[in-house]
Formats: structure tokens, sequence, C-alpha cells
């Protein structure tokens, strides 16, 4: 439990690394620098592991490569930008809704019958995020409250992206090992995000040293410590129990939030946290099956 809640306390520092890489990358070009740095440590790992590279069939590789888009690229890049227009610690309340949505997304695209404890794990989330994004709809008018909002809802974008990782997973005919998967989805990150990296001509722009090192750290830290943690925890647990260390993340950026970047913690966000919390406990009964989820990517 605590290697799993270590991992959890570097996804939600994810949130504060976007935050810095958006103050001085575009983001696909913060997307390429991630994988460009992870990929030869993940080769290096399955190298000295021996692991075995999968050997996919046409359909698994094309349901591999919709992973990277959307797992791997679409999940950082929106939350990249989502942190750019709204607070490092409303991102990382939104982005704890990951279980919920993932539930969700379960029934609608899988067919999965749902449980009381799903519904009141869908409806909490909803509040978490609602109890954050209501006072920007209905405070005083101001420039920021339409850019919030929008903040809101390009990070919901980005766990809408995680959530169909998971769900295009158990598509697979073959599964994948862990470090396997974490390395062929780093690479086929690269692959996809590298030709609109090159329109942002970034080489263009003045480079800004705290953005360079968040990537960087992106890519290390939750993206290879963060998941050599999340499975060296989970294999020593329950699905329940490795699911419940999901409620860390939106803490840890909370508190991240707070104490690197010096943002105001308000009531609402800690109310929103609360809520998002009791959802992931929610999705953790056991009428909801327990199952584990991956590490985002």
């Amino acid at each position: 439990m605590a290697l799993c809640a270590l991992a959890m306390a570097t996804v939600g520092s994810t949130v504060v690394a976007s935050r810095l890489i958006a103050s001085g990358l575009p983001p696909f070009t913060a997307t390429a620098l991630r994988f460009a740095v992870a990929t030869p440590v993940l080769w290096l790992l399955m190298h000295a592991t021996r692991a075995v590279w999968p050997r996919p069939d046409r359909r698994d590789g094309a349901l591999l490569l919709m992973q990277a888009a959307c797992g791997s690229v679409g999940y950082t890049v929106l939350l990249i930008l989502g942190t750019r227009y709204a607070p490092a610690a409303d991102a990382g309340v939104v982005a704890g809704t990951l279980p919920a949505v993932a539930a969700l997304f379960a029934v609608l695209a899988l067919g999965e019958r749902p449980s009381r404890a799903l519904w009141l794990s869908i409806g909490l989330a909803t509040a978490g995020v609602a109890a954050i994004s209501l006072p920007e709809a209905l405070g005083p008018a101001h420039a920021a409250g339409p850019q919030v909002l929008l903040g809101h809802a390009l990070v919901l974008g980005a766990v809408g992206c995680e959530a169909t990782f998971i769900l295009v997973n158990k598509r697979l005919r073959v599964p994948v090992a862990p470090l396997a998967l974490s390395t062929v989805m780093s690479a086929l990150g690269l692959l996809t995000c590298l030709p609109p990296a090159l329109l942002e001509q970034a080489w263009l722009r003045p480079a800004v040293p705290a953005a360079l090192w968040a990537a960087v750290y992106y890519a290390l830290v939750p993206g290879v410590l963060g998941f050599w943690l999340w499975f060296a925890g989970a294999e020593r647990l329950a699905g329940a129990q490795a699911s419940l260390m999901t409620a860390v993340m939106p803490v840890s950026a909370l508190a991240l939030s707070a104490a690197v970047l010096g943002e105001r913690v308000s009531a609402w966000q800690m109310g929103g946290c609360a809520l998002v919390l009791l959802a992931v406990l929610a999705a953790s009964a056991p009428g909801l099956g327990g199952r584990k989820r991956p590490t985002p990517l």
C-alpha cells in the first residue's frame, strides 16, 4: 500500500509539472521531450530485466497505436493545456475523477452492468468537479472565469483519454506485460506527437529552464519511477486495495500546488477534493469489482 501510495503521489505531481511546462513549452513539444527522455530509460530497463518484446497482430497493433494516441499523447497534451488556463489545484481535483470516469466508460463502451456503488461514485465525482467549477461560473464576471472553466474541460478531456486507454487495453487479444507496455506506449507516443511538435517550432522561442526541467521530471519520476512503484505495490494487493490508493493522487496535486506553486487552496477546492476521495472509495466497493487500473502513462 505504501508503494502504491507513493506512485499516486508522483502522478499527482504531474499536475504541478504540467503547470510549469505550460508556462514555457508548447504542449506537443513538451510531450515529445517527455517521451524522448523516458523511452531510452524504459528500453534499458527491459534489457536489464530481459523482458520480452510484444509481437502483436495487425488488430492489436492498431489498438496499441490508439492507446498511445489517447492515453499517452492525449492525456499529456490536454493536461498541459488544462493547467495553462486553470489552477493546478483545480486540475488535480478534476484529474482525480479518473476511477469514476473509467467506470462510467466501462458501462457505456463495454456494456458492464452498473451497480449502486458505481452510480454513487459517478455522482460524487461529478459533485467534486462542480464544487470547484460553480464558483467560477456563478461568481463575478471577469476575464479569468471562462478560461478556468475551459481549463477544467481540458483536464476532463485528459481524464477521458486515460479512461479510453484503460478500456482499449481490455480489448487486446494477447496481454502485454507492464514494462513492455509502458515502453511501447512511450515509443509510439514519441512517434505520434513528433510531427505536430515539429510544427510548433519551439526552437524559435527562448528556452525556459523551469519548463525543460519539469518535462524531464515528468518523464523520469511519474513516467518511470511511478510506473515501477505502482506495479511493485499492486502485485502484492487485491484490486480493491490498490484502487483505494488512487485517492492519494488529488490530495498530492492539491498539496504540491500549494507548496511548490504557492497557490492558495480554497474551501471549494478542499470540498471538491473530499468528494473525489469519497468517489474513489465508492468505486472501490465490492459491488464494482475492485479491478486494478494501469498507472497513467
